[in-house]
């Protein structure tokens, strides 16, 4: 015969409060949702200073956590910030540069990332957005119409909702785990990198802008982007069949609330990492429609009003699950600004590379951008906020993306296995807003060259068409005057330090 439970007496309940540690039992784990915006500059949130592009949103998120001054993503182009960021490994030591359409994987199945630190620490993990890290094997080219894989599960994420490579390349369907969305049958699809059809294929064909340039109605290409022309909009790269599950440009942002929402409620009980990645601000820009108008800075700033919705929806459900205390955000973006990417979507003047910003500069007071090895193309709109545990406030503390891996490592009390993450350095107490320095020094990459900062100085090695270049960013922050001649001792010290860590890792940091 059982008996029934006794109670806990009120002696045994005081042992158990001592030995559970105390931070346990006031931080129970957290909760991390990673937004990551797309060619967002650090002049384009209002936070950071914008004034023609309204970003209440990520402002009131800025205001409740760590506002970075200094924050970076690894790299001054999406393939190769978002590979560094989940592997903790810098890109170039791979040769990770923009993927094509129907690349393959570019993480190895099996490499310890950060979805797989989480995954270790008992949590679930999930990618929403774009993916931009290939998909399939080297060995085979990618059958969209089976088991899509390797891709995100194999690196770590029990579930994925992808925009498979980006809203500029086909394919132009969404992927559900290992399966595209929607998807008949009778409908295959088909990835090329050639305008010829494939052998037999009797499916849907779509115009071809090199062919039929009126055929892009949404607005033409300046360049690179008149293959495939889809929804009225050329792509890179050609796509074949799909019909039955193309995507709408304008209702994307919609499509990864809606998963987001759904799997934030679906998880609210246990701890979980969400890595959402949006598609804005990248082009194609096509905010939905009623978004557009918002600003006097076109589809580009009305893209970013359109992000700022996306934020506040995201932390809207965090707050309805019950969660949002317990939950670390951040909001970072994968590199900084461009205006003209391939479309004359009325970011420049016509017939010209002159922008049009009416006032509005997407680097902020930086110089340059996306593509490039100056500031504005790594130094990016950086906030992390996580209520009692980050207090509120700016720091101008050197931090960078690449080093989540070892952070969150220390921060959930785990060990990277050996060989892993071996360019990420724990900067947790820079993060949590305790250390005001952060990083000692730090690469930054283009796809041109790389860069390193120290501290305040900013040196840039001599290539094929440039000298070297010496800044110093505490007196001159937009990179005006190059000062390397006046100091070659530090130019002689950073340049070794370089083509050292160009050599080897930051292994024996840790």
């Amino acid at each position: 015969m059982l008996l029934p439970p006794r109670p806990l007496t009120s002696a045994f309940l005081v042992l158990m409060a001592i030995c559970i540690p105390a931070f346990a039992r006031e931080n129970p784990t957290p909760n991390v949702v990673l937004i990551y915006g797309d060619d967002v500059g650090f002049g384009d949130v209002g936070a950071y200073g914008a004034t023609l592009i309204p970003t209440p949103n990520i402002d009131k998120l800025a205001s409740q956590g760590q506002r970075f001054t200094d924050g970076h993503c690894s790299a001054s182009t999406c393939t190769p910030s978002r590979y560094s960021m989940l592997t903790g490994v810098q890109a170039f030591r791979n040769n990770i540069a923009i993927l094509s359409p129907n690349a393959p994987l570019c993480i190895k199945p099996g490499t310890f990332t950060l979805a797989s630190l989480f995954k270790a620490a008992g949590y679930q993990t999930a990618v929403i957005g774009k993916w931009h890290l290939g998909l399939g094997e080297k060995s085979r080219p990618t059958d969209w119409n089976a088991s899509v894989s390797p891709g995100p599960l194999e690196i770590g994420f029990d579930y994925s909702f992808l925009l498979p490579s980006t809203n500029d390349r086909v394919p132009c369907v969404y992927l559900k785990n290992h399966s595209v969305v929607g998807l008949e049958q009778s409908d295959p699809l088909f990835v090329t990198h050639s305008p010829k059809a494939p052998a037999g294929f009797e499916g849907t064909i779509y115009p071809d802008g090199k062919k039929t340039p009126e055929a892009m109605t949404y607005y033409p290409s300046t360049h690179g982007h008149n293959n495939t022309v889809i929804n009225g909009i050329g792509r890179i790269g050609y796509q074949w069949g799909g019909k039955s599950a193309l995507w709408n440009d304008e209702t994307m942002a919609d499509v990864f609330v809606e998963e987001a929402r759904s799997y934030i409620e679906a998880h609210k009980g246990s701890p979980f990492f969400l890595y959402f990645a949006s598609q804005d601000i990248h082009v194609p820009r096509a905010p939905h429609p009623r978004f557009q108008g918002k600003t006097p800075l076109g589809k580009r700033g009305d893209a970013m009003v359109q992000l700022d919705w996306v934020v506040g929806e995201i932390m809207n459900s965090l707050e309805k699950a019950g969660i949002a205390e317990n939950t670390i955000v951040i909001f970072s973006s994968d590199n900084g600004p461009v205006y003209d990417d391939g479309y004359a979507d009325g970011t420049t003047v016509k017939g010209s590379s002159k922008e049009i910003d009416n006032g509005h500069d997407g680097s902020g007071i930086h110089r340059g951008g996306k593509y490039q090895i100056y500031e504005g193309g790594t130094r990016v709109p950086f906030i992390i906020r996580w209520p009692g545990r980050i207090s509120s406030g700016t720091s101008p503390a050197l931090v960078n993306q690449i080093d989540f891996l070892a952070s969150f490592a220390d921060l959930l009390g785990q060990t990277l296995p050996r060989g892993s993450g071996t360019d990420s350095r724990n900067t947790l107490a820079a993060f949590l807003g305790k250390d005001p320095i952060g990083l000692p020094d730090m690469i930054e990459e283009s796809h041109e060259s790389l860069a390193l900062r120290r501290g305040h100085w900013k040196y840039i090695p001599a290539s094929a068409s440039k000298a070297s270049a010496l800044y110093n960013l505490e007196s001159d922050p937009s990179e005006q005057s190059n000062i390397s001649g006046e100091f070659p001792d530090v130019v002689a010290s950073m340049d070794s330090q370089l083509e050292n860590l160009k050599k080897h890792p930051r292994l024996a940091d840790k």
